[in-house]
């Protein structure tokens, strides 16, 4: 099992209803970590319509998650 940490922003921490969390996943990639955690919390944003970042760096969504890795899935930003 991994160990990670997670943060959220915008509507993905309104849904979690928290802005970070330490989560213990099977998933051997972050689209299926993403999915994991879209079944949850109830995410309403499908991954394609994120980015994602490892340990501060965007990363592709096949990337495996790694035993304390800091992980952030970036919501679209709206503009106003």
């Amino acid at each position: 099992m991994t160990q990670v940490t997670l943060q959220y922003y915008a509507q993905l921490r309104e849904q979690a209803g928290t802005s970070s969390e330490s989560w213990n996943t099977v998933a051997k990639s972050l689209r299926a970590l993403y999915e994991e955690l879209r079944a949850h919390h109830g995410f309403s944003l499908p991954a394609d319509d994120l980015k994602v970042a490892v340990n501060a760096r965007f990363s592709d969504w096949d990337r495996a998650p790694g035993d304390g890795d800091t992980i952030v899935f970036i919501p679209p930003v709206a503009g106003g």
